[in-house]
C-alpha cells in the first residue's frame, strides 16, 4: 500500500507516473488524499488497466476544481480521464472531503476563532505563516 502525505511542489508534481508505478509490486494500493497534481491520472489509469495497481483512492484529482465546487448531478462531465477512473469496480473517489470530520472540522473551527481574537488584540498570531529565508529564496 502506498499512501501519499506531502505538498505538491515542482518537484514532486507527477510524483506517480509511469516509471514509478513500473517500479511497484503488483495489485499495489495507491491512496492519495495530498494533492491532485502528484498523480499522472494517464498512467495510473494504465496502471489500473493492467492491474499493476490493484486498487485507487483519491480524494483529490488534478482537475478537481471543475468537479468537486458544486452540485454537477445533472451535467454531462467533460472529463474523460475522470468518467474512465469512475467506471472502475476497484477505485473510490470522495470529492476532496478527507478533512470533513468532527475532529477536523471543529479545530478549523478553533484555530480560525483563535486567530480573529489574535487579529481583535492585536497579536500577531500563533498560526501565522512565515516565508523561509534561505539562500536564494525571497
Amino acid at each position: 500500500m502506498i499512501s501519499l502525505h506531502c505538498p505538491l511542489t515542482p518537484e514532486n508534481h507527477y510524483l506517480i507516473n509511469t516509471e514509478t508505478i513500473a517500479q511497484m509490486k503488483p495489485g499495489v494500493m495507491l491512496i492519495n488524499t495530498s494533492r491532485g497534481g502528484l498523480l499522472d491520472t494517464k498512467a495510473v489509469i494504465t496502471g489500473l488497466k493492467t492491474a499493476k495497481i490493484g486498487y485507487l483512492g483519491i480524494d483529490v484529482y488534478e482537475q478537481e476544481a471543475a468537479l468537486f465546487a458544486e452540485d454537477l448531478s445533472n451535467t454531462v462531465i467533460q472529463d474523460d480521464n475522470f468518467q474512465l477512473l469512475k467506471s472502475f469496480s476497484n477505485v473510490v473517489i470522495t470529492a476532496h472531503q478527507a478533512f470533513f470530520t468532527r475532529n477536523a472540522l471543529q479545530a478549523i473551527a478553533e484555530t480560525t476563532l483563535t486567530n480573529i481574537i489574535d487579529f481583535e488584540q492585536g497579536q500577531v498570531s500563533t498560526n501565522q505563516v512565515k516565508a523561509l529565508e534561505r539562500v536564494g529564496i525571497h
